[in-house]
């Protein structure tokens, strides 16, 4: 049954592309929040590496002398490639402390597979890869969805995601429909709005979430750890704080959609119907979900520092507007085609966001990490 699941979610799921290239608006010029927190938990990774990986027991059962790690949700660079190094530092200083004995032949081989949608810009990250000319692992790309299996059984050491399990497979279809109790008119996303468009986020979530764990459980090694970066909230119950950072950045963003579908600039039955396939999980509700699948203990949940906002609104402001531009342009273009400017939409958000300097005071998500272990079959 479970793989049933997986194998269904997995071919329905929806793709959502970051803006490839290295253009002035793509991912990989936008996307120094995620660097940030890249920066911010390479201590975290070491001591989750050191306290919790069990080299011996990996060396017996790995003849082949080859470490493999994921990325899921790689995008296109660089932050993927800085995150790789940090692990394998982590997973090297590992050996050499367990086993301080080891021979340089016994230290293992590293393989490093990126994984993202098929419509990832793959060109792009490689491209990349090579520029950097790094000859510390081999490389491979891993298209498709990780909430579907991607690995062979009992093959995977180490996983690492980071900023990339807020996305839902699926817009819920729910919000979708004019005769639902969850139609979600006027808005483009959960926060702010009703109780039954919530509950459909959080159901729609929780069914990926049980995926992607019965998936990973299937491939990775007892023992092995997976690393998850999550930009969530705080506390369950809290999802609908009017003043949260996440929640003004949402409004303010399907307020400028809005603006322009009552201009008659874009179709308005277009703007009912657009959603952003985002949830943003408590601390909370993952432990749940890693209660429910029982092949994993959580090893530890760190909160991360916010990364420190710009000195002026107006910066502030072009960051927010530009990074948001990067990871949901192409939902937008999915969904209008070429009905709508995205560059009104994002002049009209960035003023909107300049109008209201006092968001920038709580800049951020309340983002965690999280540490699990595959427990023993």
């Amino acid at each position: 049954m479970a793989a049933e699941k997986i194998s269904k979610l997995s071919e329905e799921g929806e793709a959502y592309p970051m803006i490839g290239g290295d253009g002035s608006k793509s991912y990989a010029n936008n996307s120094t929040y995620q660097r940030g927190a890249v920066d911010v938990v390479k201590q975290i990774i070491k001591m989750a590496v050191a306290e919790n990986l069990d080299i011996e027991k990996i060396m017996l059962s790995n003849p082949n002398n080859t470490f493999n790690i994921a990325d899921l949700g790689c995008s296109v660079g660089p932050n993927t490639f800085s995150s790789v190094e940090n692990i394998i530092e982590a997973v090297q200083s590992k050996y050499q402390s367990q086993v301080p004995r080891l021979s340089a032949s016994q230290i293992p081989d590293f393989q490093v597979f990126f994984n993202d949608h098929t419509s990832n810009d793959f060109n792009m990250l490689f491209r990349s890869l090579h520029d950097q000319n790094r000859q510390r692992y081999y490389a491979a790309g891993v298209p498709g969805s990780f909430y579907g299996s991607l690995f062979p059984r009992a093959s995977i050491h180490f996983v690492y995601s980071s900023y990339a399990l807020q996305w839902i497979s699926r817009v819920p279809k729910e919000v979708m429909d004019k005769d639902s109790p969850a139609w979600n008119k006027g808005r483009i996303h959960y926060l702010n709005s009703t109780d039954e468009v919530v509950r459909a986020y959080q159901k729609q979530h929780a069914e990926d979430m049980e995926c992607f764990l019965d998936a990973r459980a299937q491939e990775i090694v007892c023992g092995g750890l997976m690393v998850l970066i999550i930009p969530g909230h705080q506390l369950q119950g809290s999802t609908n704080d009017s003043h949260s950072f996440l929640n003004v950045t949402y409004r303010l963003l399907g307020s400028s959609l809005m603006d322009m579908a009552r201009k008659g600039v874009v179709s308005e039955d277009k703007a009912d119907s657009f959603n952003i396939p985002i949830y943003h999980m408590s601390p909370q509700e993952l432990e749940a979900v890693v209660e429910k699948n029982g092949c994993f203990s959580i090893e530890g949940v760190d909160h991360l520092p916010q990364i420190p906002k710009l000195d002026t609104v107006t910066k502030n402001a072009q960051l927010i507007a530009s990074h948001s531009r990067a990871v949901t342009e192409e939902l937008f273009k999915q969904h209008f085609g070429d009905e709508l400017s995205l560059d009104e939409l994002f002049d009209l958000y960035c003023r909107k966001l300049e109008e209201q300097p006092s968001i920038f005071d709580s800049m951020g998500t309340t983002t965690f990490l999280a540490v699990l272990k595959r427990k023993a079959n």
